[in-house]
C-alpha cells in the first residue's frame, strides 16, 4: 500500500501572476483555506501520512503552515477562533511532513527527482497543489 505522498512545490508560479510576486501559489487561499491544505486533506483521505514537499525560494510559509503557532494559538486562545485552525491541526496531529528544497528550477520531473531523498525507492503519490478539483 502506498503511504507516501509528495508535493512538488518550488516552482515560481508565474500563472498566477502578480498574486505569486510575494505569495507561494500553493498558500493562495480558497475562501479560507491555502490550496495546499486542499491537496493534504485529499492525501490524507486517501491514506497517505507521509507528506514530503519540494520547496523552493521563498516558500518558507509552507513549513510554517504545517507547523504549531505557539503564539498565535495562545493570542486565540478562548475567542471562539481556535475552531478555525481545527482543519490544519488535524492533518499536523495525523500526517509526518518532510521538506526538501530544489535549489535550480529545472520543471515537474526535476522537482519530483529532488524528492527522492524524501521518499527513497518506495511507490508514492504525487499531488500538484496548485490544481484544485472537488468531488461534490
Amino acid at each position: 500500500m502506498i503511504k507516501k505522498c509528495l508535493f512538488p512545490a518550488a516552482g515560481y508560479g508565474t500563472r498566477f501572476l502578480p498574486a505569486t510576486k510575494s505569495m507561494p501559489k500553493e498558500m493562495l487561499p480558497v475562501v479560507d483555506t491555502p490550496l495546499i491544505q486542499y491537496g493534504v486533506e485529499e492525501a490524507l483521505e486517501a491514506g497517505l501520512h507521509e507528506i514530503a514537499i519540494v520547496t523552493g525560494r521563498g516558500k518558507r510559509s509552507l513549513e510554517d503552515h504545517f507547523d504549531i503557532s505557539y503564539e498565535l494559538e495562545h493570542e486565540i486562545s478562548n475567542t471562539g477562533k481556535e475552531k478555525s485552525l481545527s482543519g490544519v491541526r488535524h492533518l499536523i496531529d495525523q500526517c509526518t511532513f518532510s521538506y526538501t528544497r530544489q535549489i535550480e528550477m529545472k520543471g515537474l520531473g526535476h522537482a519530483i527527482l529532488t524528492g527522492r531523498s524524501l521518499i527513497g525507492d518506495e511507490a508514492f503519490a504525487v499531488v500538484l497543489a496548485d490544481d484544485l478539483c472537488l468531488n461534490l
